[in-house]
């Protein structure tokens, strides 16, 4: 399964996305799968013969940031033109187009960046049923300054003359802006048109069809053999445990490897939704000490990271060899992974980094890899996950770093250290979910910094620790912004914590974005 998915029956319809760098090429999937159409990125290189082997309903070419005309700027096959099938170009992508068609393209003299009204002078199909002046997000140093004779012009704004274009005969259009971000209020539209009006898609694709399919997948690949599945608490892996449990029932084994790194309370929440909801067979790795043996007097972020990972495989493989007739090793990569790895044969050419869940742990094992998740985006994780009974606090749970407390506890980790910790990020979850903003914010945790500070408790003088609080809000976890929590709120989180967490006499707020900042601190 790791080169077959679920997705391959259920995308007779389906849309691809030729990736030229763009920051924005995920959000155009996501984008045209809220549509109901399943959507694939792809490198931007692929033969015009391969692409039509894919036979995609149609095809999007992103946006990027090189400049078409300069050497060594990615080009896609230009006979993906002559294939007959709709194809829309995005920003670079438009660019592209109509270079290869005949047109021009030159350096703007101020590289325009931002919000921009657009007045379409065409109700062509991709614009059906907008009005005559939409707000539109550019983001571009080149644009086209002439089309060729096969070309019309859609639309223009005060400083672009070709905003979007369409050919003649051919089912081939162009935009400048952006669609697919929020800043173009009506992009979703203007796509819809696109994937529904002008590829001819019906908008079939859903998530309960996804887990069917993938249900009956695993079935028939797995057989009467067993299959393993790493347990952490999170989202991806819970889900991928629900969707096998679903499939195959008593076939599976699950592992939780408590490292003593956990957040408070989790190994009892996983233990409780994966024997008593799921019925699984679980194995519960009570392994604190060894980490805390490999931990004992590291404070270099690095290392700590490295002799964690090298501790949970151990572990797991000593544990994974002792379940009978396992033949698999499930894991929760997701579709955002497998692009960013380069471990997609027809995802983009470069390598951006290597993730945890692509590769490594089953080529040590032995075992076959499964991966059911591989074609989806987060939020359609959390869909699926609601869809197979899990509950919505496991669903919608913050995200929660591979190496655990380790790396919000700065410098040397020690058992005293976690438990201090591990208190204050209970009170800052806490707080928040009972102010309803769990949901508002994307991640939220307290950090048990190095540093000590004079303080007053009952009229005496402490010299004890701090904690800092970190909050942020982010759509890909890519970049974030610190939330704006009330000031109450925080009041009451810094109170509580002072009070009722032994050792802590002072609480700051972290305000820093990502960039610079990292999310994590180590």
């Amino acid at each position: 399964m790791a080169n077959q998915t679920a997705t391959e029956n259920l995308t007779a319809q389906r849309i691809v996305v030729l990736d030229f760098g763009s920051q924005y090429a995920q959000l155009i999937a996501r984008r045209v799968r809220e549509q109901n159409v399943y959507c694939q990125i792809l490198r931007h290189d692929l033969s015009a013969d391969r692409i039509a082997e894919l036979a995609p309903k149609g095809i999007i070419l992103s946006g990027g940031p090189s400049s078409v005309y300069a050497e060594g700027a990615p080009q896609c096959d230009p006979q993906l033109f002559n294939l007959g099938i709709p194809v829309l170009g995005i920003c670079y992508g438009m660019q592209l187009a109509c270079e290869a068609l005949g047109g021009k393209i030159d350096h703007t003299p101020s590289r325009e960046y931002g919000p921009a009204k657009c007045s379409i002078s065409d109700q062509n199909v991709l614009f059906r049923g907008l009005p005559e002046s939409i707000d539109v997000w550019m983001s571009h140093g080149d644009q086209v300054s002439a089309i060729s004779d096969v070309f019309k012009s859609l639309a223009e704004t005060q400083t672009c003359p070709y905003a979007a274009i369409a050919h003649r005969e051919l089912p081939i259009f162009g935009m400048q802006f952006h669609p697919e971000v929020t800043h173009t209020p009506l992009g979703g539209q203007i796509l819809r048109n696109f994937v529904i009006d002008v590829c001819g898609c019906e908008g079939t694709w859903h998530l309960g069809d996804f887990a069917h399919a993938a249900i009956e997948q695993i079935r028939s690949l797995v057989g009467k053999n067993r299959v393993i599945c790493g347990l952490s608490g999170g989202v991806d892996s819970s889900v991928v445990a629900a969707l096998l449990y679903k499939a195959i029932g008593p076939q599976l084994s699950c592992i939780l490897v408590d490292n003593g790194l956990l957040r408070k309370d989790e190994q009892v929440t996983v233990i409780q939704e994966f024997t008593n909801h799921f019925k699984t067979d679980l194995h519960v790795v009570q392994a604190e000490d060894r980490f805390m043996e490999t931990l004992d007097g590291i404070s270099e972020p690095q290392e700590k990271r490295k002799r964690i990972g090298y501790a949970f495989i151990d572990c797991f493989k000593e544990e994974a060899l002792k379940i009978k007739d396992a033949h698999f090793l499930a894991q929760g990569t997701l579709y955002p992974d497998v692009i960013e790895s380069g471990a997609d044969p027809d995802g983009p050419a470069a390598t951006i980094k290597l993730h945890h869940n692509v590769g490594g742990l089953p080529e040590e094992l032995g075992f076959e890899l499964i991966e059911p998740l591989r074609d989806l985006f987060k939020d359609e994780v959390r869909r699926l996950g609601l869809e197979l009974g899990l509950p919505e606090s496991l669903v919608w749970r913050h995200p929660f770093p591979g190496p655990g407390l380790a790396v919000r506890c700065l410098g040397e980790v020690t058992r005293e250290k976690l438990k201090v910790l591990r208190e204050a990020d209970s009170i800052v979850v806490n707080e928040i979910k009972a102010a309803g903003l769990y949901r508002e914010t994307s991640q939220s945790f307290a950090v048990l910094l190095p540093v000590q500070s004079v303080g007053v408790m009952g009229d005496a003088r402490t010299y004890d620790n701090a904690i800092a609080i970190r909050s942020v809000k982010t759509d890909d976890f890519m970049t974030a912004d610190w939330s704006r929590l009330p000031y109450d709120l925080l009041a009451r989180i810094s109170t509580r914590i002072i009070n009722e967490v032994a050792g802590i006499n002072r609480v700051c707020y972290d305000i820093s974005s990502k960039p610079p900042a990292t999310i994590e601190w180590e």
